[in-house]
């Protein structure tokens, strides 16, 4: 049995599943065909129900919870490890004065937009771009602020960039919840005792990586090209932890209250009697 599996050339992605695409692990005669992509493409392919395992911005999981659910295991939870907004000056009064700034947003179905407009409603302005290209239209002015996720977190401030707020942490004091940036979903007309087996393997795998860990592979690095090895493990320090190995109720109560958020900030029911893959 063969299946796609999207994820992005991120150092934590490719940590997490190395061993299950390059049979580090007893894959069980299962097949995988991972496509690697930016999360925007990964977001755009769950709404077209392209790919049978996909790594998601939990932004877009109210678009496709009902043909997906959602893996325990090889997602992105945390605390301190939100998008930041960041910007070329400090802005005094910002909530006041957001609306008249012009503020770039990596894609519209993502976490880190969900998190911007939790934290500042009335902001309209907003343009998007891929996560890599926010920093350069701060600077350049195209933009009057950004929001920064991923390994941009590291380098803003070498660029002369300055932080306005930290959304992750807005969320987390509002909320008591860590943040749900990106979890693994797996298409809901796979057989149940399939999903489970799939999560199980993608558990495997992580805890794999983290057996020789910090040691970098060389299916880390080879998508990581411009990147030190230092950021590297950075990347996987923040976004890889207990939840990637699995959910459990407090990742699975985070998830919960990121829809119910996400509801009352569209004004629509987006809750589902089947959310999470079963056992």
């Amino acid at each position: 049995m063969k299946f796609t599996i999207g994820f992005s050339p991120c150092p934590n992605d490719t940590f997490i599943f190395d061993a299950l695409v390059n049979k580090k692990i007893d894959t069980e005669g299962f097949e995988f065909e991972p496509l690697l992509e930016d999360v925007q493409t990964l977001n755009k392919w769950a709404i077209e129900k392209r790919l049978d395992i996909s790594k998601i911005s939990y932004g877009v999981l109210p678009l496709v919870v009902k043909d997906y659910v959602v893996l325990n295991s090889g997602g992105a939870l945390g605390k301190g490890v939100g998008p930041l907004l960041i910007s070329k000056n400090e802005v005094e009064n910002l909530t006041d004065k957001i609306e008249n700034i012009t503020v770039a947003i990596p894609g519209v179905n993502t976490t880190a937009h969900m998190l911007f407009s939790y934290a500042f409603p009335f902001a309209k302005n907003k343009q998007f771009f891929v996560f890599n290209e926010i920093e350069n239209a701060v600077l350049t002015g195209q933009v009057g602020a950004g929001v920064i996720i991923h390994e941009n977190r590291f380098t803003y401030q070498d660029k002369g960039l300055v932080k306005l707020m930290d959304l992750g942490e807005y969320w987390e004091q509002s909320t008591g919840s860590p943040i749900p940036l990106g979890g693994i979903i797996v298409k809901k007309d796979i057989d149940k005792e399939v999903q489970r087996r799939l999560d199980r393997l993608i558990k495997r795998s992580v805890e794999y990586s983290f057996k020789s860990y910090p040691a970098i592979s060389s299916y880390i690095s080879s998508h990581s090209q411009e990147m030190s090895e230092d950021v590297m493990r950075k990347h996987i320090d923040l976004y890889v932890n207990n939840f990637s190995i699995g959910l459990g109720e407090e990742g699975k109560e985070a998830v919960n209250k990121f829809l119910k958020v996400y509801s009352e900030i569209h004004q629509t029911n987006v809750i589902s009697d089947e959310i999470f893959v079963e056992g």
